[in-house]
């Protein structure tokens, strides 16, 4: 299972905590936009910062970087430079819906053109060692799915070993519902791994999402962001048929002690702080608290003044157990 690449969301901090609970056996870097030239090392440090942990995040889950862009020939070039500095994967974005992204060619807009899509992998799977998979991820297309199938044959024939498909357009861009079903005609015609992805909120969506696209193996973004327990309880299930349950308010809140802690290496206190409201609020899907806790912090500007309200929302939620 996939920790799905969330831009501004799941940075270095989200996938060491989130894989430190468990379930997930490989993460996607967020993406690094490559257009005209080379880019440093520091640019791939600074959105993949494994890379100077062998490639694995605390817990010793790989971390594939994602690249995007338009250009093959400079794609190619900064995938080499990237496995240079020790990526244990290469994973190619056509699936990103943001309009600056499709207005500059590159991520969703590139599903018009399969043959675009073919020579870009290609180029990339030339450029990288043999030893180092390149994937892919894209959607069902850009303003409608007719040429789904064919862009997920082209991206295997070009030597993607893996194809993680968000289960919508990129004009349908994360409204629901996902098109599960558009996947099964896919995952039986290639020959290489399919991954699902797309609302996959609970372990009774993921079960849904397998049954209909015939994929085993899913990629989750927002739903474990608002249900941290949500990979483990989906791998837990994955070997043997049984819904677990998610965390309780108390593990979480000490999971938000846990994640400001972690975060006290940004060397800025407001985006910090900016992180912290972030989680809260997207933790309102699966927890009507967060709700309630987020309306208390959501002026603090100081990470520790929103610490000492969870600490004190934790000692309250304790003392009425």
């Amino acid at each position: 299972m996939t920790l799905a690449p969330m831009e501004g969301v799941v940075d270095v901090y989200m996938r060491d905590i989130l894989t430190r609970i468990g379930g997930f056996d490989l993460c996607v870097s967020e993406f690094v936009r490559v257009s005209q030239h080379l880019y440093p090392a520091s640019v791939f440090y600074s959105l993949c910062p494994e890379l100077q942990n062998g490639g694995k995040t605390a817990a010793g889950v790989p971390v594939h970087v994602q690249i995007m862009g338009g250009e093959t020939h400079v794609m190619a070039e900064n995938a080499a430079f990237v496995a240079e500095l020790g990526a244990p994967g290469i994973d190619i974005n056509f699936g990103c819906p943001a309009k600056t992204v499709n207005r500059h060619n590159a991520g969703a807009t590139l599903l018009q053109w399969p043959d675009r899509l073919f020579d870009i992998v290609s180029a990339v799977r030339r450029a990288v060692p043999d030893t180092i998979p390149v994937s892919a991820k894209m959607r069902l297309g850009f303003a409608e799915k007719s040429l789904a199938l064919e862009n997920a044959v082209a991206i295997a024939e070009a030597g993607a070993e893996k194809l993680t498909i968000h289960a919508r357009t990129k004009m349908e861009g994360y409204r629901p519902p996902a098109h599960w079903h558009y996947l099964r005609p896919i995952t039986e015609r290639l020959s290489i791994p399919v991954v699902a992805n797309g609302e996959i909120w609970t372990p009774a969506d993921y079960v849904s999402c397998r049954d209909a696209s015939g994929c085993a193996d899913v990629m989750i973004g927002r739903g474990v962001i608002a249900r941290p327990s949500l990979g483990q309880e989906i791998a837990q299930l994955r070997k043997e048929p049984k819904i677990g349950t998610a965390f309780n308010w108390s593990q979480i809140l000490s999971i938000l002690v846990e994640y400001h802690d972690l975060i006290e290496g940004m060397a800025n206190p407001p985006r910090q702080a900016g992180r912290l409201k972030q989680w809260i609020k997207l933790l309102s899907r699966s927890y009507e608290e967060a709700g309630a806790l987020f309306t208390r912090i959501r002026r603090f500007e100081d990470p520790r003044d929103i610490l000492a309200e969870v600490v004190l929302t934790r000692e309250r939620v304790l003392d009425a157990a």
